[in-house]
Formats: structure tokens, C-alpha cells, sequence
């Protein structure tokens, strides 16, 4: 690849990057969504067990059981996860997908199992909000 688009290629993922990052709200995100990641669910661990060791785009700062992250932490896991938001189609986005059923239209695959059975599930619902999804 030559050195002009190696920096145009740069230039469009930082203009999309920071699109993305705009168009989601922290604030929303911090109170939403994030308990999620901490949450156990019955049968599962909790996302934060596998994602703060996990070496792939969903990776979470770490977390002892029974507390919070601090704000800057909150901050790194935001940048993460809106990397996870398609802006252009938010219903697309893997955040959603991955963790859902495949039954339920997620993807084929996802090592910590099904988090989400259905679009039905609060916890999937409350991050289809923060994404601007409306189904």
C-alpha cells in the first residue's frame, strides 16, 4: 500500500471513529449500558469475566466482582464498544449481534454463548436505545 493511502485510509477511519463517538452518548452509555457488561446472567458469566482477558475488539478494562469502574476506565470501555456501533446501521452493529440468539437474527457464533435469546430482553433493548435503534 503506498504511503498516500495508507494516510487516506487513516484519515477516513479517524473521521468515522470520531463520527461514531459523537453520535453515542457517554453519559447514556455509563448508566445503560455498561451495568450490562458487569451483570450475571443466569447460566453466563459475566461479559467483563471473558472480555477484559479476551484478545479481539470487544475488550474490557478489568473488574473485581462487586465493583464499579472508575471514570476513566468508563471512558476506555466507551471508546471500545462504539468501535462495535455501525452508525450508518446501529441494528447491525455487533454489540447487538454477537451476544444474541441466532434464532433471534445474531450471529453464528459467540464463545460466551447466548446472552440474549431474543430483541425482547431489557438488557438488549437498553443497548439498542443507546445506539438509536427503534425496533
Amino acid at each position: 500500500m503506498t504511503l498516500a493511502r495508507l494516510a487516506l485510509l487513516t484519515a477516513v477511519t479517524s473521521v468515522t471513529h470520531l463520527a461514531i463517538g459523537q453520535s453515542l452518548d457517554y453519559e447514556s452509555y455509563k448508566k445503560s449500558v455498561e451495568p450490562i457488561f458487569a451483570k450475571k446472567r443466569a447460566g453466563h458469566a459475566r461479559c467483563v469475566a471473558c472480555h477484559s482477558a479476551a484478545n479481539n475488539a470487544f475488550r474490557l478494562q478489568p473488574l473485581a466482582e462487586g465493583s464499579t469502574w472508575s471514570d476513566e476506565q468508563s471512558h476506555r470501555n466507551f471508546e471500545i464498544v462504539s468501535q462495535l456501533v455501525n452508525p450508518a446501521h446501529p441494528q447491525a452493529s455487533k454489540l447487538l449481534l454477537h451476544p444474541l440468539a441466532h434464532e433471534a437474527g445474531g450471529d453464528e457464533f459467540h464463545s460466551g454463548g447466548r446472552q440474549f435469546l431474543s430483541k425482547d430482553d431489557p438488557d438488549w433493548k437498553a443497548m439498542a436505545a443507546w445506539m438509536g435503534v427503534t425496533e
